[in-house]
C-alpha cells in the first residue's frame, strides 16, 4: 500500500481507463447503513489533483447525497479489471451541488450531462491510496448499459422530479436529502 496527499497524473490516467467506480459514504449514526455505490457511464472527472467530482444520476435511492450532507465523509474506489492489478482509493470530504447554482455552472462542463442528471457530487481529496488488486478478477467490459437514460428520458422533466422528490428525498435511514428539499421547496 502506497499513500499520497493527492492524485499523480498516474493516477488521473490510472481513474480515466476505467469503466467504474464505486463511491462508499455513511451516516453518523452507529445504526445507520454503510452505502457502496457501483458507477458507470463515464461521469466522473478530477478536478484537480486534490479536487473529484462525478455526475449523479437518478436511480432507486440517494444515500450519498444524504450521508454528504449530513457529514461530508466520501471514499472512491477504482479498480483494474484489465491490465496490471491495481486498486486506488479517494478518501475526501464531498459536498452536493445542485442544478441552476454557481458551482453547477463551474463544473457541469466537465461531463457530458445525462439524462437523468439531477446532482453533482464534489470531493475535496486528502488521502489518495493505492495497493496491489491482485484478488480482483479479470474482466472485459461490454459496454454501458442503456436501460437508466431510456428510463429517465420516458419520465421527463416532471416524472424526475417527482421521482426526486418521493424516491429520492431521504436516504433508507431517514435523513433528508438536498435534492429531495429542493423539489419539495424547503431547501
Amino acid at each position: 500500500m502506497q499513500v499520497y496527499p493527492a492524485l499523480l497524473p498516474e493516477h488521473v490516467a490510472f481513474i480515466r481507463q476505467q469503466p467504474v467506480f464505486f463511491v462508499a459514504s455513511s451516516p453518523l449514526s452507529p445504526d445507520g447503513h454503510v452505502n457502496l455505490s457501483p458507477k458507470g457511464y463515464d461521469t466522473f472527472a478530477v478536478l484537480s489533483p486534490t479536487e473529484v467530482a462525478y455526475l449523479d444520476l437518478t436511480g432507486s435511492g440517494n444515500e450519498t447525497s444524504g450521508h454528504v450532507a449530513e457529514n461530508g465523509r466520501i471514499t472512491f474506489m477504482f479498480c483494474a479489471f484489465t491490465g496490471p492489478p491495481r486498486i486506488l482509493r479517494l478518501y475526501g470530504r464531498g459536498e452536493v451541488v445542485l442544478p441552476e447554482t454557481a458551482a453547477w455552472d463551474e463544473i457541469a462542463g466537465h461531463f457530458g450531462l445525462r439524462p437523468g442528471a439531477g446532482q453533482i457530487i464534489r470531493a475535496r481529496i486528502y488521502r489518495v491510496q493505492t495497493s496491489c488488486g491482485f484478488g480482483v478478477p479479470l474482466m472485459t467490459p461490454v459496454g454501458d448499459r442503456p436501460t437508466l437514460a431510456r428510463w429517465a428520458e420516458r419520465k421527463g422533466p416532471e416524472g424526475l422530479r417527482t421521482s426526486w422528490q418521493t424516491r429520492n428525498g431521504e436516504t433508507i435511514d431517514g435523513l433528508p436529502t438536498p435534492l429531495g428539499r429542493r423539489w419539495r421547496g424547503d431547501g
